[in-house]
C-alpha cells in the first residue's frame, strides 16, 4: 500500500520537517512511503496531477497558515478524482479545530492532531495492516458511521531520542535551508503564541544532536534554521551546541531563535569567538511597552535584552534580527512608534515588522472581543483593527514596512540613511512614516521597482522632499550603490567625478606590489588583471570625508578616490570594504 507524504511549503528552498519526522519515524516498517513537497506558488491543476500520477492509497497533507487554503483545493480535487484515496490532514493549521473542519470538508478522512508521529504511525498500523480499532488511537479525529468522532490527545513523546535522524537517504540538501529542532516547547506564555499552550521544554539528548548536526554539516547543507522556540532556554545545552559548531568550522549558517537577555556573560564570550557568518540570531522584542508586555505575558528583562544585543553586535560576526509586533493589545500607534526607535537605536542587521496573527487556540484569540479585535477570518488571520489602531493606521504602518524593507532590511542605503536620520528631530519612525506617504503620494506603493530604480527615488525624496543638499546625496548614494554592487555604470540622476586617465592609472595602481602589500594583501599572487575584476575604484567629492571615517581627512579640498574589495568586505551584510588611495 502507497503512503505520499506531501505539502505545500512557502519556497522552493525550504523543506518540510514535519514530513521526514514522519517517515523517519516509520521507518523500520514494510510501508511504501513516498515523500513529495511543492510549493504553493505551483499550479493547483499541476499539484493535483502530481499526487494522481503516484496513485498512492493514501495521502497525508502536513498543513499550516500559509498552505492550508491551497492544501484544502488540493485535496477536494483529490478526494474528487481519487475516490478510493484516504485522505489524512496533520500540522497545526487542523489541530484545533478538527471536528468543525471535518463537518466542512466531507472529502477529509482523518486528522492527526498535534504532535504526530506516535499517532501517525499507529494510525497506519491500523490502516496497512488492519491494527487495532480507530477509537483506540489517541490523537485523531475520524469518521465513522456518518459520524465525528474525536479521540483524546496523546500524551507528549518524553524521550525524544527515540525519534531518528530526519534526513536519512536525502539528496540535493545543498540549496535548500534545512530545520532542524534540538528541544520542543517554549519556558514563556506568550499569549499570541501557540507554544503556550504546551508546558515546559523537552530536549533532544545532547550527543545525539551533535552528531546530527555532523552529517548535516557533512552533507553541504548551507543553513540550518532551528526551529527551538527558544534556543538558549537552557545555558548549559544551548553553550554546549554553541562550543562544538564553533569547533567544527566549516561554511554552513545556523539561525537560532533566541531570548537575548537569557544570555550569561560566558555565553556571550563563547559566541563572540564564532567566525562572522556562522551564527545569526533571531531576537523577538515585539515591543518594549512594559504594559503591553504585561498583557500579552511576554517575560522580559528589556535592559539586559538591549545590553547583550549591543554587546552581540560589537563582536561584528553575528546577525542580528530584531522582530517587532503590529497591533498588540495595548499598543496604539505612539506606542508602536516608540517601540520601533527603541528597537532601531539598536542598529539590528534587519528589523522586521510583523502584524499581528490571532491563531487558533492562542489566548490573545479567546480575547478578540474584549479587545476589539476585528481579523481576516481565512488564513493567516491577521489584524485589522483594534480598540487602539484601526485600519487606517494598520495600513499605515504596513506602507511604513514596505520603505523600511526597501532602505533599512536591504542594507543599500547605509550611509544615506544614517546621514538622514542624524538630521530628523522627530525620530526614525516618523522619517519612515514620512517617506512611506511620499511613496504613496506618488503611487509607488503599486509598482514593483528594481534595485538602481530604488537609488534614483531615494535621491528625488531627499531633493524635493527634505531639500539635502545635492552633492552630499549623490556622494553618499555612489558610495552605497558601490559597496554592494562592483558596477562600471551608475543608477539614473547618480552622477560621477571624472578625471583624465583614470582607468590606466587605477590599473598602474594594481601593477606595484607595495600597493597589493599595503591595501590588498589577501590578493598576494594574482595578476593585475585578475585583482581588477574584482575592485571598483571611483573618485568621490571631498565632501564625503565629513560624513565616512576613514576617508580622507574631515576639510580637505582635492577629490577622494576610493577602493572597493569585494572579495575581502563585511561577510554579514555583503559589503565591499572600502579605502581611501592615491592614484
Amino acid at each position: 500500500m502507497k503512503v505520499l507524504l506531501t505539502t505545500l511549503n512557502s519556497k522552493f528552498i525550504h523543506s518540510s520537517l514535519a514530513l521526514r519526522y514522519l517517515r523517519a519515524f516509520c521507518q523500520d516498517k514494510p510501508w511504501h512511503l513516498k515523500l513529495r513537497e511543492f510549493t504553493i506558488n505551483h499550479s493547483l491543476y499541476s499539484i493535483t496531477g502530481e499526487i494522481y500520477k503516484e496513485n498512492p492509497h493514501i495521502v497525508a497533507f502536513s498543513c499550516y497558515i500559509w498552505n492550508i487554503a491551497e492544501t484544502m483545493q488540493v485535496a477536494r480535487r483529490i478526494g474528487q478524482v481519487m475516490k478510493d484515496t484516504i485522505i489524512i490532514l496533520g500540522g497545526p493549521e487542523v489541530s484545533y479545530d478538527s471536528c468543525s473542519l471535518m463537518e466542512q470538508y466531507d472529502f477529509i478522512d482523518f486528522i492527526v492532531r498535534g504532535e504526530g508521529e506516535e499517532t501517525f504511525r499507529e494510525l497506519l498500523e491500523h490502516i496497512v495492516e488492519g491494527k487495532g480499532l480507530p477509537e483506540d488511537i489517541p490523537g485523531i479525529t475520524y469518521r465513522s458511521d456518518g459520524s465525528i468522532n474525536k479521540n483524546h490527545d496523546r500524551d507528549l513523546i518524553g524521550n525524544l531520542g527515540r525519534i531518528p535522524f530526519p534526513y536519512d537517504f536525502e539528496h540535493g540538501l545543498e540549496n535548500r535551508i534545512v530545520y532542524y529542532e534540538a528541544s520542543r516547547g517554549c519556558p514563556f506564555q506568550c499569549r499570541y503564541c501557540l507554544s503556550s499552550t504546551i508546558k515546559g521544554v523537552r530536549f533532544f539528548p545532547l550527543q545525539r544532536v551533535k552528531e546530527d548536526l555532523d552529517r548535516l554539516i557533512g552533507m553541504g547543507v548551507k543553513q540550518i534554521k532551528f526551529v527551538d522556540r527558544t534556543f538558549n532556554c537552557s545555558s548549559s545545552f544551548s553553550r554546549e551546541i554553541f562550543s562544538h559548531l564553533i569547533k567544527k568550522g566549516g561554511d554552513t549558517n545556523f539561525h537560532f531563535e533566541i531570548s537575548a537577555d537569557l544570555l550569561d556573560r560566558e555565553l556571550l564570550e563563547l559566541i563572540g569567538t564564532a567566525r562572522p557568518g556562522l551564527f545569526q540570531f533571531e531576537v523577538g522584542v515585539q515591543t518594549t511597552n512594559p504594559l503591553v508586555l504585561k498583557e500579552i505575558r511576554r517575560q522580559s528583562k528589556q535592559e539586559a535584552l538591549f545590553q547583550n544585543i549591543r554587546k552581540i553586535s560589537e563582536g561584528r560576526n553575528i546577525h542580528q534580527h530584531l522582530d517587532l509586533i503590529a497591533g498588540l493589545p495595548g499598543e496604539d500607534m505612539a506606542s508602536f512608534a516608540n517601540s520601533f526607535n527603541d528597537v532601531l537605536s539598536l542598529e539590528p542587521d534587519m528589523l522586521q515588522l510583523g502584524f499581528l496573527k490571532l491563531l487558533k487556540g492562542s489566548g490573545i484569540r479567546e480575547r478578540a472581543a474584549e479587545y476589539g479585535y476585528v481579523f481576516t477570518q481565512e488564513p493567516p488571520y491577521e489584524v485589522l483593527g483594534s480598540n487602539w489602531m484601526d485600519f487606517g493606521d494598520l495600513r499605515r504602518l504596513k506602507l511604513v514596512e514596505e520603505v523600511f524593507e526597501y532602505f533599512y532590511n536591504s542594507h543599500s542605503f547605509d550611509y544615506t540613511l544614517k546621514f538622514i536620520l542624524s538630521g530628523f528631530s522627530t525620530g526614525p519612525f516618523d522619517f519612515f512614516k514620512n517617506l512611506s506617504e511620499y511613496w504613496e503620494d506618488r503611487g509607488l506603493h503599486l509598482l514593483k521597482h528594481g534595485r538602481r530604480e530604488l537609488y534614483s527615488l531615494f535621491y528625488e525624496y531627499c531633493q524635493h522632499q527634505l531639500g539635502k543638499p545635492r552633492a552630499i546625496i549623490n556622494e553618499l548614494l555612489k558610495l552605497d550603490f558601490l559597496m554592494t554592487e562592483r558596477s562600471l555604470t551608475l543608477p539614473s540622476q547618480i552622477s560621477r567625478v571624472q578625471i583624465p586617465n583614470f582607468k590606466q592609472r587605477c590599473f598602474d595602481f594594481l601593477c606595484k606590489p607595495e600597493n597589493i602589500e599595503a591595501y590588498l594583501s589577501g590578493y598576494t599572487g594574482l595578476s593585475p588583471k585578475q585583482i581588477s575584476k574584482l575592485v571598483h575604484f571611483e573618485v568621490f567629492d571631498p565632501c564625503i570625508s565629513e560624513y565616512v571615517p576613514g576617508l580622507g581627512e574631515k576639510g580637505r579640498q582635492s577629490e577622494i578616490t576610493v577602493l572597493f574589495d569585494y572579495r575581502y568586505g563585511d561577510r554579514l551584510r555583503r559589503k565591499a570594504r572600502i579605502k581611501s588611495v592615491e592614484i
